[in-house]
């Protein structure tokens, strides 16, 4: 959701979009407003979901993974370990959490592309938040272009048990922001409050209409 309103006001966002070559729903008023413009989308698609369904296809090939993100140095580390541990096979070929901010110095970009293109994943979760996660990966795909990449967000968090996702019923009832903000208020009220529900309301309005 913060995504799509984000892209109808900047450039940057929408070439992000444009650019991916796989783009999901990842928010439920997306899939509500498909099915009432009559152009049904088939379900819901996070991040968080994925990290765990492509980690387990890569383990089957014996590839390998890199991690990247996470609130605390440790994060993509145990997130790593934890991925392993769950899908043998699968190869870690490295973890790195930068620090928040990192993406605005120059030469600590630099450093998080040198390790990330050194080590050679098949695949690489880059989880640092839209769209400062896009611009990396920008980036990356230009050293590594045979790497696939995917925008995670709070997935490297969630695997790693540094916060606790939404109960599945909250999810299907598209009620994981809810969980979220009673986490972190401080941190996601203004997004969900101020920015993506009004969004929402628009855009399941301007779908029925349609």
């Amino acid at each position: 959701m913060d995504i799509l309103r984000q892209a109808r006001s900047c450039p940057e966002v929408r070439s992000f979009i444009e650019d991916a070559t796989l783009v999901v729903a990842d928010g439920m008023p997306l899939v509500w407003a498909s099915r009432l413009a009559r152009n049904p989308l088939p379900e819901r698609v996070t991040g968080s979901s994925l990290i765990w369904s492509l980690s387990a296809g890569l383990a089957a090939d014996a590839r390998s993974v890199f991690v990247l993100g996470g609130d605390t140095p440790d994060i993509a580390e145990r997130a790593a370990d934890r991925l392993a541990d769950s899908f043998p096979g699968l190869a870690v070929a490295g973890h790195r959490s930068p620090p928040f901010g990192f993406d605005a110095d120059p030469e600590a970009v630099d450093e998080a592309v040198t390790a990330v293109a050194d080590a050679a994943p098949n695949l690489v979760f880059v989880g640092i938040g839209f769209p400062r996660q896009e611009r990396l990966i920008g980036r990356l795909r230009a050293v590594l272009p045979d790497t696939w990449f995917l925008g995670c967000g709070m997935a490297v968090n969630f695997v790693a048990g540094h916060q606790v996702r939404a109960p599945r019923w909250m999810q299907r009832a598209g009620l994981e922001w809810a969980h979220r903000l009673t986490a972190e208020p401080r941190r996601m009220a203004r997004r969900y409050l101020r920015h993506d529900a009004p969004y929402a309301i628009r855009l399941l309005a301007n779908a029925t209409r349609r």
